[in-house]
C-alpha cells in the first residue's frame, strides 16, 4: 500500500463507528516516516457536540474529562487489532495514539468553530507589522481567511500566509 493518504483514510474508517460510541472523535491521523521509522499517529479528543449543543458547545469548551491514557490505550489496543486483521501497511510501523494537546494545530473547519472565542497564536510565512507570529483571540476561518481579534480590532489573514494556527495556552 504505501501510500499515506490511503493509510490515513484506512485508519478513520476503522475508528469511526468505535470513537462514536465511545464518546471520542478523530481529531487527526498522520502517516510519516521519520528517519528509519515509520509512525502512524492518531490523534483523540472527546467528542465535541457542535454549536447546537448548547452554550458551552457553542463557546468552544472541551468536554470535562479531557483524553488520558486509559482512553488512548483503549483506542490503541483497538485499532491494533483491526490493523493485524487487515494488515493494510506494508512497511514497519509504530502506532501512537494521543490527544492532541492544550496547544493543539486548529486544522478542520469544526476546530476552528469549536474554537472560536479562545486566544489563538498564528505562524505566518510572511512576516505581518512586523512579525511572522499574531496572537488573538479566534474569530473564526470563512473565504480562505482566518480572523482574530488583536487590540479590539478584527484582523483578517490569508490561509495562503498562515503556516499554523494553535491554542494558545494561558495560566
Amino acid at each position: 500500500m504505501g501510500n499515506k493518504k490511503k493509510v490515513t483514510q484506512i485508519v478513520e474508517e476503522m475508528l469511526d463507528g468505535f470513537l462514536a460510541e465511545n464518546g471520542y472523535e478523530l481529531y487527526n491521523v498522520e502517516f510519516v516516516k521519520e528517519g528509519r521509522d515509520w509512525f502512524l499517529r492518531v490523534f483523540i479528543d472527546r467528542a465535541w457536540l457542535g454549536p447546537e449543543g448548547g452554550e458551552e458547545a457553542a463557546a468552544g469548551a472541551v468536554p470535562p474529562g479531557g483524553i488520558g491514557t486509559d482512553d488512548c490505550e483503549k483506542i490503541s489496543r483497538f485499532l491494533s487489532e483491526k490493523l493485524d486483521e487487515a494488515d493494510p501497511i506494508e512497511q514497519n510501523y509504530y502506532l501512537e495514539v494521543s490527544s492532541p494537546g492544550l496547544d493543539r494545530e486548529l486544522i478542520k473547519d469544526r476546530d476552528f468553530l469549536r474554537y472560536a472565542g479562545r486566544p489563538v497564536v498564528l505562524k505566518l510565512y510572511q512576516p505581518y507589522n512586523g512579525s511572522k507570529t499574531v496572537e488573538g483571540k479566534l474569530v473564526g476561518r470563512t473565504g480562505g481567511a482566518i480572523s482574530i481579534e488583536c487590540g479590539g480590532s478584527i484582523v483578517e489573514l490569508p490561509e495562503s500566509q498562515v503556516a499554523k494556527t494553535r491554542l494558545e495556552v494561558i495560566f
